[in-house]
């Protein structure tokens, strides 16, 4: 199953509309038509209970990303969660999920990764949030004084901030994962799914046949 689409210009005005902003064509965009992604991300199956609710409906994380003249906007919308959660988002390298959802056992962590933002879910479970930055087709970070290469961030997840609120699952609260700002964060709780063909994460709109990503 495809994770994610290319939308239309008039799914994008929607988007504009609906995050009161205003974007003119892309230079960055196919033939001056403003674009995006839609897809949604998929729990960690390790931490699911710690995630959601006891009887619950299962929690669920939409992303939408419209391309901007000199940067993106990404929506996030969480639901389900549990009351007061907070996470921290992240746009990173690999995920550590295969396409149908399973834990990739070959690849033991995300790599590349860049800190986006907090997520605070209300006492109904529900969070939004909003970020602006070069994200479609593009984003990479690099560093030349370790001689690594240009790395594109593809997909984007989130991370339990407070390691507490993931040990009723087995997370190993004195070793705590580096991604909230105290570098002392839980588990992943919830990331994007490479495509089935490409391997690929869905910030990349523009896929190739030798399986990297047209800028």
């Amino acid at each position: 199953m495809k994770q994610w689409i290319i939308f239309s210009l008039s799914a994008a005005a929607a988007l504009t509309v609906a995050a009161g902003s205003s974007f003119a064509d892309d230079g960055r965009g196919h033939d001056g038509v403003q674009d995006g992604a839609h897809f949604q991300l998929a729990i960690n199956p390790k931490f699911a209970a710690c995630l959601g609710n006891p009887y619950g409906p299962a929690p669920k994380a939409d992303v939408t990303v419209l391309r901007g003249k000199l940067n993106d906007t990404m929506v996030l919308k969480v639901s389900n969660v549990k009351p007061n959660l907070a996470f921290d988002l992240f746009t990173v390298e690999k995920s550590t999920l295969l396409p149908n959802g399973q834990p990739n056992t070959a690849v033991p962590n995300v790599g590349m990764a860049w800190y986006q933002s907090d997520i605070e879910a209300d006492n109904k479970g529900n969070a939004e949030t909003q970020i602006k930055t070069i994200l479609l087709d593009q984003i990479f970070g690099v560093d030349q004084s370790t001689l690594l290469p240009p790395t594109n961030t593809f997909h984007v997840g989130f991370w339990f901030n407070n390691p507490n609120d993931a040990a009723a699952c087995g997370f190993a609260v004195a070793s705590p994962t580096p991604f909230n700002g105290e570098h002392k964060a839980g588990p992943l709780a919830m990331i994007s799914l490479p495509d089935a063909v490409t391997n690929l994460g869905p910030l990349c709109t523009k896929p190739q046949a030798n399986g990297t990503c047209h800028p």
